[in-house]
């Protein structure tokens, strides 16, 4: 399909949500993607995303405020707040932004929510190219559970196709090369995936002809829709929000097995956001670095890596310090991040978890994670990783040599931390 000739390699960037919530301004992600450009964009970073409520004059943090008046052109569609978004002013949108975005060498994405604004239905505002307006194609007992900006579209209606077709036209015109959509891979309120609007949005990125990748929020999408999921986008969340907590870190290797075997080219289930660095600037959580230690931010990068998901910075990076900029800068990791195929779980016992994937010129990968409390050893042998022979091995984050080794890996790892090794065959 199509689609999948866009993301062949898992999306790597900055979304606003872990740090700003819905109140990100234009000079901050102005501010961020000028750190990209300058500090990241050599290692493929490269698409700088403006997350939810930017059509929010009033925003405050990531707590919404409920049924407030939204920023709307004269066709049902949101448009950003120029409060917010100067250079959006005289109905120009994101394109000014997005301009400046990709004069950096960089690739601009939003977030929307699924459906059509409520102040849309209850204004009866118009359909761009039709004789329909928003109240004739709203479901209007279909909804979001934690926001109230907008009703979902009812597929089967007459205009709904082309609502969906005139917002993308305009994300278009503007620039937009990556579209993450919320409420919509697991409602979790009403229903379950809303699997006739992902279709009318994938007609409607086809229509258009600009290669937006489009990512699907909130999960867990349910792994019976895979195939439908695989078929009509380019990413799709495996969990709800993620956050710097170790819990839902350990729940993430459960996660990744259940997705087991499906990361593809043009097709990349998604562990959602690294909080690193700094976050919750103006968010209702602390405005703080993160909560992760040194060694759990080395499982998560270890764990996202071997398994392919996108990698989306939700730090504010001009606070970055050198800690958090080397784990976003680490050649032989994002090499396998790029490269490696056949991700999957060896061996899990305890609190010991071995991953292994392969290289396109026949290197093996391992990462050994200790979940546990204390310092462990954690081994697996040479045969578990399709190995029949010794190995020279790099360790990837030290990046130490560390010689040829035969028949079994292993590595004193720190309570919830990782190791990541290349071995190649000489």
């Amino acid at each position: 399909m199509k689609h999948h000739t866009f993301a062949q390699t898992p999306p790597m960037g900055w979304n606003s949500w872990d740090c700003y919530g819905a109140t990100v301004r234009e000079e901050e992600v102005r501010g961020n993607a000028d750190y990209m450009a300058d500090n990241l964009k050599a290692y493929g970073w490269e698409y700088v995303v403006v997350d939810i409520q930017w059509y929010e004059p009033g925003a405050v943090s990531d707590l919404y405020r409920p049924f407030v008046r939204l920023e709307m052109d004269n066709y049902s569609r949101l448009i950003p707040a120029v409060n917010r978004f100067p250079s959006s002013e005289g109905g120009q949108g994101f394109k000014p932004l997005s301009d400046y975005v990709h004069s950096l060498g960089l690739k601009f994405g939003i977030h929307i929510m699924r459906g059509i604004p409520r102040q849309a239905v209850h204004d009866n505002t118009p359909i761009k190219g039709t004789n329909v307006t928003a109240r004739d194609i709203a479901h209007t007992c279909s909804f979001c559970g934690w926001n109230t900006d907008m009703y979902g579209v009812d597929a089967s209606k007459e205009g709904a196709q082309e609502y969906y077709n005139s917002l993308f036209e305009m994300y278009a015109e503007w620039g937009v090369d990556y579209i993450k959509v919320d409420d919509i891979a697991d409602s979790w309120l009403h229903g379950g995936a809303h699997l006739g609007e992902i279709e009318l949005i994938r007609k409607a990125i086809d229509h258009v002809g600009r290669p937006m990748v489009l990512s699907l929020s909130p999960g867990p999408a349910p792994v019976k829709h895979a195939d439908f999921l695989e078929d009509n986008a380019n990413l799709w969340r495996m969990t709800d929000d993620f956050w710097d907590r170790w819990p839902l870190l350990l729940d993430m290797f459960d996660r990744c097995k259940t997705w087991e075997g499906r990361p593809k080219p043009g097709n990349w289930p998604d562990c959602d956001m690294l909080p690193l660095g700094r976050i919750g600037v103006r968010c209702s959580h602390p405005d703080r670095m993160t909560n992760f230690t040194r060694d759990e931010q080395l499982t998560m990068m270890t764990l996202w890596s071997i398994f392919r998901s996108p990698l989306m910075m939700g730090g504010e990076m001009r606070d970055n310090d050198e800690w958090t900029l080397s784990l976003l800068t680490n050649k032989d990791v994002l090499h396998l991040h790029r490269n490696s195929f056949g991700a999957h779980q060896v061996m899990r016992a305890g609190d010991h978890v071995v991953w292994a994937a392969e290289g396109s010129d026949g290197e093996r990968y391992a990462a050994l994670f200790n979940t546990g409390e204390e310092t462990a050893e954690v081994s697996v042998a040479f045969s578990d990783l399709g190995l029949n022979e010794a190995a020279s091995v790099k360790n990837l984050w030290s990046g130490e040599n560390i010689g040829i080794v035969s028949d079994t890996l292993s590595a004193n790892i720190p309570a919830h931390g990782a190791a990541l090794y290349r071995l190649t065959r000489d």
